[in-house]
């Protein structure tokens, strides 16, 4: 889940013919610059959210090990 939220926004940027175009306009600015800045939060919050994932699963496994090593009687 991590990969696919740090994944999206190169793909959304790569994929040019998605956003080549003026219409519609937003204040005035053409859809191809405020889109390419609207990405600018939205990877910053996945990148976000991809930190938080990856941190939380980096938790869980060092509180399985630790479980298991005090299963073992400390023996690793």
């Amino acid at each position: 889940m991590a990969a696919l939220c740090l994944i999206a926004p190169f793909v959304a940027m790569l994929w040019v013919g998605s956003y080549a175009k003026i219409e519609p306009t937003f204040i005035g600015i053409p859809f191809f610059y405020w889109y390419q800045m609207l990405w600018v939060p939205v990877s910053a919050l996945l990148t976000t959210v991809a930190y938080i994932l990856v941190r939380r699963e980096k938790r869980a496994l060092s509180a399985a090990e630790r479980a298991g090593a005090a299963d073992n009687g400390g023996a690793a």
